[in-house]
């Protein structure tokens, strides 16, 4: 049972090995293979499974499979695909029936990405050694005899991506083998002795182990230089910095670098950094180029060129902002300048302004508003370099005009009451009239102020008369006394009747530009009451 696993093992990997061959064999002719810059020369050491159970003819011993081996090869390749290889197996004499091997014949590879795919035929010579016989037969095993092997196969490769594609796994490699010996005449005799007979071996052989790889198919590729100036653009004196990256150099070679530069350019340096000085460089464009060298063959050294430009040196930069923007009349405001130079040259600041007055000579300033109008004042920040080139920026100023004066308002005066003279209740007595004589040098010291009188009655006169008069009446005496006796204008004293439950008359002192709140309030309509008017001045004047 265990040689006929190991047949049906090899059978597989042969049957593997081919469907795999064929696949690559007609991609080849389809497309380039994918894989990195191939091998010169494989040199392949490894573990070897020999499998086989064939008989000693005609005696019918069998071969047994030996698990124990080992394989070495090299392979010479004449271009990406095609190369000669020489093997040599090991099967030592683990069970009186071991089997070595010398043999040569052409390989054939596809190189792809992280895979070799590979095929091989050779031919050589094989020292067998007989198998043993059954003890009960007589027979001992047959000694070492040369004979023919045949081996055809393949099997696939894993580049290990590490010490530069170096070593690969050989995943599998799958031979069939064909061996012939002859170790003479069949010796059918029952007493001891070498048996004799030939041996036609079909075996499969199943390898693993390290693939080491040297030289190169195709050349390397050649040496590349690029140039990177950093900055690309500078004033004079600034530094400049120029790098190259060097690509495809041999890690085994020491690589040397060398600068130069246009006419008055000056580039120190030995490595891949080199550093430019610009102190005594006119403002234009300067090219630098730089050199990689690790041999004197050709693809052993490039070139790169980078250009930079010195640029004039340019005028400052300035802005203008003042805190705050809007004042009142009077107020200060801080004005805050900012200015630049590319060059970072030293600089001096100015300010003017188109009102009030402005102090200040470094990056800030005031700007007092004390006798400027309401409006907008426009203040310019001006700077200069020790260069004498010069830069300015304007901000504004919002002068607020003062605030409106309060509007005026109406003021309540003393109230009148007729309350005294239960016979006369209309009539205005000298307590009365002090009130009024207030009221009138009010009105002489707002000479556009006005005075409204509000009469009102109690709810007794309400009832007592179907149409009382009384409230009316009172203010009409109390605006007469005005007129009459302190020579008011007329037209400044108002009345009206109001609601209040008493014998009073109310004043209120109206400024100009003021409005009586009237709610409540009805005004009078004087011409209704002449005969009363005259009636009471009767009564106020009579002595």
């Amino acid at each position: 049972m265990v040689h006929r696993s190991f047949r049906n093992i090899g059978r597989f990997a042969l049957a593997a090995c081919a469907v795999s061959i064929g696949a690559v064999s007609l991609n080849a002719q389809t497309a380039a293979p994918m894989g990195p810059n191939p091998s010169r020369v494989d040199v392949f050491a490894g573990y070897s499974y020999f499998g086989t159970h064939s008989p000693l003819n005609p005696s019918g011993v069998q071969y047994s499979s030996d698990n124990y081996g080992a394989i070495g090869s090299v392979a010479y390749y004449f271009n990406k695909y095609v190369g000669g290889e020489v093997v040599f197996v090991a099967h030592p004499d683990g069970n009186n029936d071991s089997l070595y091997t010398v043999s040569a014949g052409p390989i054939f590879r596809a190189p792809m990405q992280n895979f070799t795919v590979f095929a091989h035929g050779l031919a050589g010579g094989a020292d067998l050694l007989g198998p043993n016989d059954d003890s009960a037969a007589g027979f001992s095993h047959n000694p070492y005899q040369w004979g023919v092997g045949l081996t055809a196969g393949g099997g696939m490769d894993y580049d290990i991506p590490y010490f530069n594609n170096r070593f690969s796994l050989r995943l599998f490699e799958a031979d069939y083998r064909y061996v012939h010996a002859d170790f003479g005449p069949y010796n059918a005799a029952p007493t001891p002795g070498v048996g004799g007979g030939r041996a036609n071996i079909n075996a499969i052989d199943l390898n693993t182990g390290i693939v080491m790889h040297f030289g190169h198919v195709i050349p390397p590729p050649p040496v590349t230089y690029a140039c990177a100036v950093s900055p690309a653009a500078v004033y004079p004196g600034d530094p400049v910095t120029v790098t190259g990256t060097p690509t495809n150099l041999n890690p085994k070679k020491t690589a040397t670098y060398t600068w130069s530069g246009d006419s008055g350019v000056t580039v120190s340096g030995t490595s891949s950094t080199g550093n430019i000085d610009t102190k005594t460089l006119a403002p234009g464009t300067y090219n630098v180029k730089g050199h990689v060298s690790e041999g004197s063959k050709p693809g052993e050294m490039a070139d790169c060129t980078g250009s930079f430009t010195v640029k004039a040196f340019e005028p400052p930069t300035i802005s203008c902002s003042a805190s705050p923007t809007t004042l009142a009349p009077g107020d200060s405001s801080t004005i805050t300048a900012t200015g630049n130079s590319p060059q970072n040259r030293p600089l001096t600041y100015s300010y003017s302004s188109t009102a009030g007055s402005i102090s200040g000579s470094s990056s800030t300033a005031t700007l007092s508003t004390s006798g400027a109008a309401p409006g907008t004042i426009t203040v310019t920040c001006n700077v200069v370099d020790d260069k004498g080139q010069t830069a300015s920026a304007t901000t504004s100023v919002s002068v607020s005009a003062p605030p409106p004066p309060p509007a005026p308002t109406t003021s309540a005066l003393c109230s009148i009451s007729f309350e005294r003279d239960t016979k006369r209740p209309v009539r205005v007595d000298n307590e009365a009239k002090a009130c009024l004589d207030t009221i009138a040098l009010s009105l002489q010291r707002s000479t556009d102020a006005k005075v409204a009188i509000v009469g009102n009655e109690d709810a007794k006169e309400m009832k007592s008369k179907k149409l009382d008069k009384s409230a009316a009446e009172r203010a009409i005496n109390a605006k007469d006394y005005l007129v009459t006796e302190k020579g008011i204008d007329g037209s400044r004293v108002t009345l009206y009747t109001g609601t209040t439950d008493s014998k009073t008359a109310t004043t209120t002192l109206i400024p100009a530009g003021a409005t009586y709140d009237s709610a409540g309030a009805t005004p009078v309509d004087e011409s209704l009451f002449k005969k009363v008017e005259k009636k009471v001045k009767h009564i106020v004047h009579k002595k």
